[in-house]
């Protein structure tokens, strides 16, 4: 699992990047309907998930959000296909 996690950082970093230079390249009205509050949500999920309890009854959903969040990137060629949900 933590490597599903440093994968979904890794290309919500990506992504990060990219509306960055969107906004410095056309002004940041280009980023108004963008995801960005979106990405900051996932991140916040994949930096909660080392620091829960595995005891935590929340845990197993979070797995789940995870590996569901993670597939919209199954065609990076890091993507492993045993993360599918």
């Amino acid at each position: 699992m933590d490597a599903l996690v440093q994968f979904l950082r890794a290309r919500i970093e990506e992504d990060n990047h990219a509306y960055a230079y969107v906004a410095q390249t056309f002004g940041r009205e280009a980023l108004l309907d963008s995801h960005l509050p979106m990405l900051d949500l996932i991140d916040m999920l994949a930096r909660d998930y080392p620091a829960m309890d595995p005891a935590d009854t929340r845990n197993a959903g979070l797995i789940y959000a995870i590996r569901v969040l993670a597939q919209s990137y199954a065609e990076h060629p890091a993507y492993q296909q045993e993360w599918r949900p």
